[in-house]
């Protein structure tokens, strides 16, 4: 037979000297126990212990059937499936699919086992890992059938169906999951060779899983318990069958969820319904190309494929070319799996600080996208012009001035301006609210690039949407080519007052379905709107000293409460006699007292 389907090699071989000793007769612990122990082919044998780990891991498997012993209910009768029934039942993959709350409910789990005592990033290695070797399981299965049914034998089957070209990841079957877990005392070691040992194999993912350190990890005793809990809940459950949305949702649910805590240590982390307004308004469509050059986790380039998936399906979104660097290893990592878990493969993602290097080159500049969106981190300080002229094409990217060292807000836009091409690209920048308005060199920039006419909308967002700050923050779109109709103008929209409570954490605030629709409709339609939205000319932003407040150009009007004045009138009434009654009995009470 195979070496293996689902089995690791050493639980197939017991379950090898099982069937030889058994085949499908029924038989007991204590039987089991006598063809385990002892010697097995000059090898050392399996103790008591050991035995019962054997027949707990064949029972959850589905390759051993227990049932109650009529004669003696606190004992167990067991018998093998034989390997014909196996092969049958394997080759048919399971209709039922794990639930998007199936798989929040384990990361709840692993959460609360974490709290915030280790980094949550190992939460994510572990599901990545978990998810490409069930996913490399279901690989084989598929293979192994298609060979069967093309006329090779069990043996040819199985190593055709290993080969590296049926699977999206070489790996290697001692570091497959449940070969790691086995070996429970050396957890740490394990999955740390594992890590190491794959990215050796896949290149893609070199610098990516062998960052992470589970040897480290488990300095403590206590450290090392909860990877030994975090491996089991994991274990609990096949990932092959999961839709690749649902599974990246619950990668996002662990970033999001622990981003109130990340935030003060310094990680930014774009709330999903922003980055959702953005891609929106953006329209990214097949064939296009996106590039965030703050990528981070890679949230704008996965809604980006998912918008493009949502309206023009999955092939359509296969097509679109997405692009992404990051200066930080670690984060890159995460954002990397993140993209493997959502099953997107047409991205290219790189290291490097992108204000000074920038790895996507064409000629002799930067490359140019359709679409250049991005989250950068807000008042980055340390790239004033000296700094900034030892970069890479700096001529090229920072044409309309340099920033000072406080704030690198308008060198980043400057840098992405310089990314989109001429005639498709536009442009979508999630930026502190003070870049709208500051004087000085930022002051300066802006109003040159008022001036070309380059800016297309500026949206306020509400307070307190976002982890690391309670600051409203903007959006600022740009557009290379503006239409007849917007050619001139600005449209600003204040959606300061477009939001809903955040459903986990009290004192945050989340965009709402509703709310991203209202902004992007009244975007494309670039119209005012009662004071929740105005057009304005570039006569008119430069008589305000080219200044971008939102609240300058559009107020929305506070709601007049309608005021039925003749029951206001009867409810005033009532509480004067109210009060007077109670001060009344309050004087009898110091007469009484005096």
């Amino acid at each position: 037979m195979a070496n293996t389907i689902k089995l690791p090699k050493w639980l197939e071989d017991r379950h090898t000297i099982l069937w030889n000793t058994f085949k499908d007769n029924e038989f007991k612990m204590e039987d089991a126990i006598n063809a385990l122990e002892g010697t097995e082919s000059g090898k050392k044998g399996v103790d008591k212990k050991g035995v019962t780990v054997v027949m707990s891991e064949l029972r959850k498997a589905g390759w051993l059937n227990v049932s109650f012993d009529k004669e003696d209910s606190r004992k167990r009768i067991y018998n093998l499936k034989s390997k014909e029934q196996i092969i049958k039942e394997q080759l048919t993959l399971k209709e039922g699919k794990l639930t998007r709350s199936d798989i929040i409910a384990i990361l709840k789990k692993a959460a609360d086992l974490i709290r915030t005592r280790v980094d949550y990033k190992f939460i994510l290695v572990l599901l990545f890992l978990k998810e490409i070797s069930d996913k490399w399981d279901t690989e084989y299965e598929r293979a192994y059938k298609e060979a069967i049914e093309d006329g090779l034998n069990e043996k040819e089957a199985a190593i055709e169906a290993s080969e590296p070209s049926f699977h999206d990841f070489d790996l290697p079957e001692e570091y497959k999951w449940d070969n790691l877990r086995k070996d429970v005392e050396n957890l740490p070691e394990n999955f740390s060779n594992a890590l190491k040992t794959i990215a050796e194999k896949n290149t893609q993912l070199k610098g990516v899983i062998d960052s992470f350190d589970f040897v480290e990890f488990t300095q403590s005793r206590e450290n090392a318990e909860i990877l030994r809990q975090l491996v089991e809940l994991f274990s609990e459950k096949k990932l092959h069958n999961v839709d690749p949305d649902i599974l990246g949702d619950a990668y996002e649910w662990i970033l999001s969820y622990f981003a109130p805590q990340k935030a003060k240590e310094g990680e930014v982390y774009t709330p999903r319904e922003v980055i959702k307004l953005l891609v929106e308004i953006l329209d990214p469509k097949p064939e296009e190309s996106v590039y965030d050059p703050a990528s981070a986790s890679n949230g704008m380039l996965i809604i980006s494929h998912k918008h493009v998936k949502d309206n023009y399906g999955k092939d359509a979104a296969d097509k679109l070319f997405l692009y992404g660097q990051e200066v930080n290893q670690k984060t890159l990592a995460l954002g990397t799996m993140n993209l493997y878990i959502h099953d997107i493969k047409n991205a290219n993602v790189a290291q490097g600080d992108t204000l000074l290097y920038p790895k996507f080159k064409e000629g002799n500049g930067v490359k140019q996208f359709d679409v250049v969106i991005a989250n950068p981190p807000w008042n980055l300080d340390g790239f004033p012009e000296d700094t900034l002229k030892k970069g890479d094409f700096w001529k090229q990217r920072y044409s309309y001035g340099f920033v000072g060292k406080q704030s690198a807000d308008w060198a980043w836009i400057q840098h992405m301006i310089a990314s989109a091409k001429d005639n498709t690209g536009r442009i979508g920048i999630v930026i502190d609210n003070g870049a709208l308005f500051r004087g000085g060199k930022e002051k300066k920039i802006r109003t040159s690039i008022i001036k070309e006419d380059l800016i297309d909308c500026v949206i306020l967002l509400p307070e307190k949407l976002f982890y690391n700050t309670g600051a409203p923050g903007a959006i600022i779109v740009l557009n290379e080519s503006k239409s007849e109709v917007r050619k001139g103008k600005v449209l600003f929209i204040n959606a300061s007052q477009e939001f809903e409570q955040h459903p986990e954490v009290r004192k945050l605030k989340i965009l709402g379905e509703d709310n991203i629709k209202k902004v992007a409709e009244i975007y494309r339609e670039f119209n005012d709107n009662d004071g929740f939205a105005k057009v304005i000319t570039l006569e008119e932003i430069k008589e305000n000293d080219y200044n971008l407040n939102v609240s300058l150009y559009a107020f929305p009007e506070d709601k007049i409460e309608d005021i039925d004045i003749a029951k206001e009138w009867e409810d005033l009434k009532k509480l004067e006699l109210e009060l007077q009654a109670i001060d009344e009995k309050v004087r009898g009470y110091l007469e009484e007292v005096l």
